[in-house]
């Protein structure tokens, strides 16, 4: 047996991990996860909210991440409709309008008796505005000197949701999720910190280490990569079962399962090199 592994082609292997990866995805096969301190602080900060509380937000991402980061919006989207929060829309990139939509379609199709046909009372979506980190100074001060219409172009002062609202400190939550300059980081250090808003974020894994220093003190919490989002997601359904049955709620459990599946194939594969190798030193073919 350890002959035949000794000469067998590397093509086999490939097509073992390709199996490994392909597999649980085409099947939809997702694992139980432990969700981590730092992701059980973003739970909370939505959960312990009072049911129909005022949260930003802001999304700023384009498609190019949308497969680490849209399990995230969803997840965000997800919670605070259970919790019937009222949500406030914005995104710096101009790629994050349709990014946006993803998510009011969430609320449209699977929240319907809190959010359909409820633009402006439930939810508004304020769309997008160039400068970076400047329209974040503006709107932690005065939101409608960066904002003086929604994405259809209505007076915010019309629509309800926003007719008193002075500025996004007066907010009980702000959401970012994240795929690089301008998102968390910029959040974080013109608003949440400077004016004590209460932020969580999603944001990349290369991200991740750049966000740490931040919490808990700037920052409440964070889900980092494809990992946090399957810790959040496994967190909401601990707490409502009932997404269990929702396959479009499990985005970031099923992107996990291949990887896991992986992961064990080439830890296996690992130590069986290394068995390999210490046969053939027991045999004298090493020195």
């Amino acid at each position: 047996m350890l002959n035949f592994l000794q000469h067998l082609d590397r093509r086999w292997i490939f097509l073992l991990m390709f199996i490994a990866v392909a597999v649980p995805l085409i099947m939809g096969t997702t694992f139980p996860e432990t969700p981590s301190p730092q992701v059980m602080a973003v739970f909370e900060a939505v959960d312990k909210l009072p049911d129909g509380s005022n949260v930003v937000m802001a999304l700023d991402y384009d498609p190019a991440s949308q497969g680490e980061l849209q399990p995230m919006a969803s997840a965000f989207t997800r919670h605070c409709a259970i919790k019937k929060h009222n949500i406030y829309f914005m995104t710096l990139w101009p790629q994050g309008i349709s990014m946006i939509q993803k998510s009011i379609d969430i609320l449209q199709e699977e929240y319907p008796e809190t959010y359909k046909d409820k633009y402006g009372t439930k939810y508004v979506n304020l769309g997008f505005r160039a400068g970076n980190e400047g329209v974040i100074k503006l709107v932690v001060e005065d939101l409608k000197k960066s904002y003086s219409t929604d994405i259809h172009g209505t007076n915010l002062d019309n629509i309800p949701l926003t007719k008193n609202l002075k500025n996004i400190q007066q907010v009980d939550l702000l959401c970012n999720v994240s795929a690089g300059y301008p998102g968390s980081q910029e959040w974080v250090l013109y608003g949440s910190s400077p004016f004590d808003i209460p932020t969580v974020v999603g944001c990349t894994g290369v991200q991740a280490p750049i966000m740490l220093p931040y919490i808990p003190d700037q920052l409440t919490g964070m889900l980092a990569a494809i990992k946090g989002a399957a810790e959040y997601e496994q967190s909401i359904i601990n707490a409502y079962p009932e997404l269990a049955n929702n396959p479009d709620a499990k985005e970031g459990l099923v992107r996990m399962g291949p990887q896991l599946v992986a992961h064990i194939l080439l830890i296996s594969l690992i130590l069986l090199g290394n068995v390999i190798y210490f046969w053939e030193r027991k045999q004298g073919l090493h020195p």
